[in-house]
């Protein structure tokens, strides 16, 4: 991957941790939002892992809509 396109990948995913509102909800507290990351790894590696895409695919699409609604 370019240098450019990893930038802008990691602009985006950033872009999501804000549309989330998790830099409100923590505080900006990189330590909190980082460990929230890293329990959905965790989540993802477990048994249940095809269960908990699908919710959260929902849940992610469901939150796209009614944002751009705004």
């Amino acid at each position: 991957m370019k240098r450019r396109e990893r930038t802008r990948k990691l602009i985006e995913l950033g872009g999501l941790v804000a549309k989330a509102g998790l830099v409100e909800l923590t505080d900006d507290d990189r330590a909190v939002i980082f460990g929230l990351l890293v329990e959905g790894a965790a989540k993802l590696r477990g048994e249940h892992r095809e269960e908990v895409q699908t919710l959260w695919r929902r849940r992610g699409k469901r939150a796209f809509d009614e944002s751009s609604i705004d």
